[in-house]
């Protein structure tokens, strides 16, 4: 599959909401979820969605489009599948509040571990070998003098012993690499923030740092709050890293191989809206793509 395979990364400049319906507890509007892990997720659905929308404005990609995300026609008989295939992004960096340095980007091990290995389905050059998940109250962090002082690194309310690790060097410089490659300024903000934090700490996290927000509904005649509008959202912070992979196996259209569906379809970085709350400027991120061919 490696041939006809790349992995999508999704960087939020925006507050980011996936929404998962209505929420059973005191956030209204949660973000989806992994069932088994419980990170938030943005689904292949979705960013499937995005990518079939930017494309069909172009009134001479109607062909490329078809081949690519299937068409639905009046007569049944001349309905075609998509060609192409797009999994889950998966949570892999979480920006969270630091005392030191702003914020922190926070990943771990198994964070990590499943990155990579997507990374050698697309065959990815020089993907850093993945450490050892750290103790609870440790972080292995890439520069310890941005994001902490005296080996004491702040999270919110959390308080981790830090250590340089060369993994955590390595992992912060090819992320870095891979998510601005062209954009030397953002990697420098990115490289000394990086922390690999326990799993069971980043699983925390990832269930209390995401952003929430209440909203209310205005009145048009009382100008007040109207009854029962009050309601909570949640979102994924700006700067949060999210990856998964896109692949071409067979095209069903005629005109187009699996590698050119794949090279225009996954060519180029993109700047999408993803999610709900648009007018309110939420879901705003670039998709950019890495892989063998690209």
């Amino acid at each position: 599959m490696s041939d006809n395979t790349r992995v999508y990364w999704v960087h939020a400049l925006t507050p980011l909401h996936v929404g998962a319906g209505r929420g059973a507890a005191f956030v209204d509007l949660p973000v989806m979820r992994e069932k088994v892990t419980g990170w938030p997720l943005v689904p292949g659905t979705a960013m499937k969605g995005v990518l079939r929308d930017m494309f069909e404005r172009d009134e001479g990609n109607k062909q490329f489009v078809d081949a690519a995300f299937g068409r639905a026609a009046e007569n049944t008989e001349d309905d075609q599948a998509g060609a192409l295939v797009l999994t889950d992004a998966r949570l892999v960096l979480l920006p969270v509040r630091s005392y030191f340095g702003t914020f922190v980007y926070a990943t771990s091990s198994l964070a990590l571990q499943r990155l990579a290995r997507d990374l050698e389905q697309a065959e990815v050059p020089g993907v850093p070998s993945v450490p050892d998940a750290p103790a609870g109250e440790r972080a292995l962090v890439a520069e310890a003098e941005a994001i902490s002082e005296d080996g004491r690194m702040f999270l919110e309310d959390l308080d981790f012993a830090t250590a340089e690790d060369p993994s955590a060097s390595a992992w912060a410089r090819f992320l870095a690499g891979q998510i601005f490659p062209d954009r030397p300024q953002d990697q420098k903000m990115l490289l000394p923030r990086f922390a690999i934090l326990s799993d069971s700490t980043f699983d925390f996290l990832s269930e209390t740092g995401t952003e929430v927000q209440a909203r209310i509904r205005i009145d048009d005649k009382t100008k007040t709050v109207a009854g029962g509008a009050l309601w909570y959202e949640e979102s994924l912070p700006p700067e949060t890293v999210l990856a998964g992979l896109v692949w071409c196996d067979r095209v069903w259209a005629e005109g187009f191989s699996a590698q050119e569906v794949l090279d225009k379809a996954c060519g180029r970085p993109l700047i999408c809206q993803v999610g709900g709350k648009a007018t309110t400027g939420r879901g705003r991120v670039r998709c950019l793509f890495s892989g063998k061919e690209v």
